[in-house]
């Protein structure tokens, strides 16, 4: 009896258990019926998402051009190729969708990627023996173009697939890139998780990198455990907005001879940097704006100096600044140009150390102020600041400048100098450009007011942000006046000081006349501070400068120069350089511009009209184009049938005009910029690969060698360089001076 109660007893627990669970099961199922939802998963929304494909819709980032429009940045179509080598993905195929012979394939390859048939075979045969589904051939395999992927598809080899992408190219390589900058491909987050996408990583595409990007896209449809659409998919497409295009402040033509020039006086003079900015003083538009040491961005891994000097390293201005120690003299009405002072030295009380002269103090007994100007007095400047405006007058003047701030261009990583002004011998030498600190940009700033009759402009290098649909303006820069620290008849009186420096007797400036245009400017010669906070010495240890404008009556132009630690011959000066790129660029830019000559400098202008050359015989052509006077190359012999520069253009002299013939040929490109060579290379199709940076110092294919399309090009390049001596002899410096007591 025991027994069956017991039996009994757990019989109708088992009972009870089994219908409580019946119950939970039948009321979650009852529940999951009525409402559709499972661990408050729509089980509607589940089946939807399963049943739908979504595919993203890439917008194409915008372009950046030049003024005139000429193309600086645009997304090229590139492709990255794969092989799939799993069997399983021919199953249900009748013809192989894997690869089938890998030797086949590797030999078919190699060529075309340029590498090592072994390389591939070697990929192609771990990835069977290790059961992959595909691989890939690292960097050989990436950005191949729209040519390459052709050519590879005509071998119709099983198991080889292309993924579609897009790269960032600049098609002028080294030019303006602190201005372009560069963008590259980049992990960004998103809310469907990390994506791979270009984002802007320096100069103008990243501080325009949300306008250039513009928004993706999508489209999705329904489809069935097989991939393949029903037949009502429900199909869902938004269009990509591509991003807006940029168009700078930049001109092609004045940016070249710009490049150009500092190329030279790199390979010359081997300075450790170079700053040269162009700018049009009524507008505040910035040409042209180049740096040395400078990168390609199609190829940012080797990059020596990521910063735009221009805008983002401040440097002591030396005596340049002393224009505006003189515009500040004249406007409070303090400056007599006649009055007389002796210079050489100069020790306003006792407890301020002297101040002295560049010519080592000595001076030139008793001069007047204007005279001061020409010689570049340090003491003029001294006995102005503190005998005649004051320091704390000199010091709103240099805020009136806009010395103690950014100049809001719009580049990114700007960064403002410093004016050290708490003690007196510190308020004294920056009246001479020494102790406190300025970017080039801030003093190209300061100058507006100087060239355009007291107004300051502030500087800019975009021109117009255009909507590629619709070739609408979506946002246009005009002039901003941005201060008055002078006014126009202060500003008339120093430009005539500036050409008095430039063209006067004994100017320190006379090395950057012009031919055909007065020139008004100021040079600079600053110290450097070495690792322990004391100035470098030697004549070859400062940074040599100009600032200057032209024509000097009604400046269309104003330029800046900076030159760092120039190898120089005994014979040779810090100037040398600095005038080299000055009047090289302003008298060219100038011309370019159609400025006419100043009526003192009257010469012929030396624009050339390119003639016609098209259809004419190789040696015709070259015979037409020396009677120009005008440089040209020759590619090959026969008919010329395409030339790089457009008939009827006016080109400067010193411009290479390349001719193709119809039975082309490999020209000695030795010596050739990169920029010219992809220019070449462009214009006959051929696959270029460089090694190194620089100038051309070897190319793989002998000169005479008939050239055909896609024929590979490989060059070595080097950097420009200079094997002179340091030479320690005179030269012109600001004098270093040691902090003392305070007053």
């Amino acid at each position: 009896m025991r027994k069956n109660k017991k039996t009994n007893l757990m019989a109708g627990i088992l009972m009870i258990l089994f219908i409580g669970i019946f119950l939970v099961l039948t009321g979650r199922f009852l529940y999951i019926q009525a409402s559709g939802e499972v661990n408050d998963v729509s089980l509607e929304e589940w089946a939807e998402e399963k049943r739908t494909s979504s595919y993203t819709l890439r917008a194409e980032r915008g372009k950046i051009y030049d003024q005139n429009g000429m193309t600086l940045a645009y997304d090229r179509p590139a492709f990255s190729l794969y092989a799939v080598v799993d069997e399983a993905h021919s199953a249900n195929s009748t013809k192989p969708l894997h690869v089938i012979d890998p030797e086949h394939t590797a030999r078919a390859l190699a060529p075309i990627l340029g590498i090592e048939e072994s390389y591939i075979l070697e990929r192609l045969r771990q990835g069977m023996e290790n059961g992959r589904f595909q691989v890939e051939f690292g960097n050989a395999g990436k950005e191949l173009s729209q040519q390459e992927k052709e050519e590879i598809e005509e071998l119709e080899l099983p198991g080889i697939y292309f993924e579609e992408e897009s790269t960032r190219y600049y098609p002028n390589g080294m030019f303006a890139s602190h201005i372009i900058g560069f963008a590259r491909e980049t992990e960004v987050e998103t809310e469907e998780g990390p994506r791979r996408e270009i984002q802007g990583i320096a100069g103008m595409e990243k501080e325009m990198n949300d306008l250039l990007s513009g928004s993706d896209g999508y489209i999705s449809y329904q489809r069935d455990r097989y991939n393949t659409k029903l037949l009502d998919p429900e199909e869902v497409v938004k269009e990509p907005e591509d991003g807006n295009d940029v168009y700078l402040t930049i001109d092609q033509k004045i940016q070249t001879l710009l490049e150009d020039t500092l190329s030279e006086v790199q390979e010359e003079y081997d300075p450790e940097r170079m700053t040269a900015v162009v700018m049009d003083p009524d507008t505040g538009e910035i040409v042209a704006m180049g740096s040395r040491p400078s990168y390609n961005p199609n190829n940012p891994s080797d990059v020596e100096n990521w910063y735009n000097d221009a805008v983002s390293t401040p440097i002591e201005p030396g005596s340049t600044v002393k224009m505006f120690t003189w515009a500040a003299a004249i406007e409070e009405g303090v400056y007599n140009g006649e009055e007389q002072f002796q210079s050489g030295s100069y020790q306003p009380n006792e407890r301020i150390a002297p101040i002295h002269d560049h010519n080592n103090g000595e001076g030139w007994g008793a001069i007047s102020y204007d005279e001061g100007f020409r010689r570049s007095s340090n003491v003029a400047a001294a006995k102005l600041l503190w005998e005649k405006i004051g320091a704390d007058t000199y010091l709103e003047y240099l805020k009136k400048f806009d010395l103690d701030k950014e100049t809001g261009i719009d580049l990114p990583n700007e960064e403002t100098g410093k004016i050290l002004y708490n003690w007196p011998l510190e308020k004294i030498t920056t009246s001479f450009g020494q102790g406190s600190t300025a970017t080039p940009i801030q003093l190209m700033k300061a100058a507006t007011a100087i060239a355009n009759d007291g107004k300051m402009l502030q500087p800019y290098v975009i021109k117009s942000i255009v909507d590629p649909a619709t070739g609408d303006i979506v946002e246009e820069k005009k002039p901003n006046v941005v201060g008055q620290p002078i006014s126009e008849k202060t500003a008339t009186h120093v430009r005539q000081l500036l050409n008095d420096a430039v063209n006067g007797e004994d100017a320190t400036g006379s090395k950057n006349q012009l031919d055909d245009y007065t020139v008004g400017g100021k040079t600079g010669t600053a110290q450097i501070p070495g690792p322990d906070g004391k100035y470098l010495t030697g004549r070859e240890n400062h940074i040599f400068s100009f600032l200057g404008m032209a024509p000097v009556e009604d400046p269309q132009l104003l330029m800046f120069v900076s030159v760092q630690q120039p190898e120089l011959e005994p014979t040779q000066s810090g100037s040398d350089p600095v005038s080299f790129i000055f009047t090289n660029v302003m008298e060219n830019s100038l011309h370019y511009l159609n400025i006419e000559p100043s009526e003192s400098n009257e010469h012929e202008v030396h624009q050339i009209e390119l003639p016609q050359i098209i259809g004419k015989d190789a040696e015709e052509a070259k015979e037409i184009m020396e009677k120009a006077g005008l440089k040209s190359e020759v590619i090959g012999t026969g008919e010329v049938v395409e030339s790089s520069v457009e008939e009827g253009s006016e080109i400067l002299p010193n411009e290479r005009v390349l001719l193709v013939t119809d039975q082309p040929t490999m020209p000695d490109v030795i010596g050739w910029s990169l920029r010219e060579v992809r220019l070449f290379a462009d214009m006959l199709n051929l696959k270029v690969e460089t090694f190194g940076h620089g100038y051309v110092e070897a190319q793989h294919i002998e000169t005479g060698t008939p050239l055909k399309e896609n024929d590979y090009l490989g060059l070595e390049l080097s950097p420009p360089g200079s094997e002179e001596e340091d030479n320690e002899t005179g030269e012109e410096v600001s004098t270093s001076n040691e902090q003392t007591e305070a007053e």
